[in-house]
């Protein structure tokens, strides 16, 4: 593993509601130096979490909502962030509430994710909620989120399509099918290992 550089200097260079530009001064072992710039989140919570929750049928619930970043409705998955005092759980579960009326008494791990860790230090916990139960929770959505029960076989194919763009969630849902798939046919996986 190679020796982490030398932070030399770091300054905030713009500040905003949500997050922070940071510049960064660094020396790497070699003596190079160079100036590095990135995202870094602000407020109160404790990172993020992104839910793939699937119904009894498989039925994946995504959700369309709108993205200023791409300033269009955009097709993905429930997620938001973890509040103080929260645990990755208690947050998914709040979240799936708010954003698509459902809670879910089995909550899985499956990872964490970086979305792009050359700028930003952002990462999200990733987790597969199921047995669903209805219960809506008032969120904090300027609008109505549709939510669109889809089958997972589905949501693969629009992940494959220009449908689903949001890479972290195509990763959580082939995450999804592969954890499925281990915990549904373990024989028959045995033996292709």
């Amino acid at each position: 593993m190679p020796e982490k550089p030398q932070v030399l200097n770091h300054q905030i260079v713009a500040d905003t509601a949500i997050f922070c530009v940071e510049s960064q001064q660094l020396r790497f072992s070699n003596g190079v130096e160079r100036t590095y710039e990135r995202l870094v989140g602000k407020g109160n919570h404790a990172g993020a979490v992104m839910i793939v929750a699937l119904d009894n049928d498989h039925n994946v619930m995504l959700i369309r909502e709108y993205s200023a970043g791409t300033e269009s409705y955009e097709l993905s998955l429930p997620k938001g962030l973890i509040e103080h005092g929260e645990t990755v759980f208690d947050a998914a579960n709040r979240e799936l509430k708010e954003e698509t009326g459902f809670g879910a008494e089995n909550i899985q791990f499956l990872t964490e994710m970086t979305v792009s860790p050359g700028y930003m230090s952002y990462r999200i916990q990733v987790v597969l909620a199921m047995d669903l139960y209805s219960e809506k929770l008032e969120g904090d959505e300027p609008e109505p989120i549709e939510v669109i029960p889809t089958s997972l076989e589905q949501a693969i194919y629009l992940a494959n399509s220009d449908e689903i763009t949001e890479a972290r969630a195509i990763a959580a849902l082939y995450m999804a099918r592969d954890r499925i798939k281990q915990t549904e046919m373990p024989d028959a996986l045995e033996s292709v290992f």
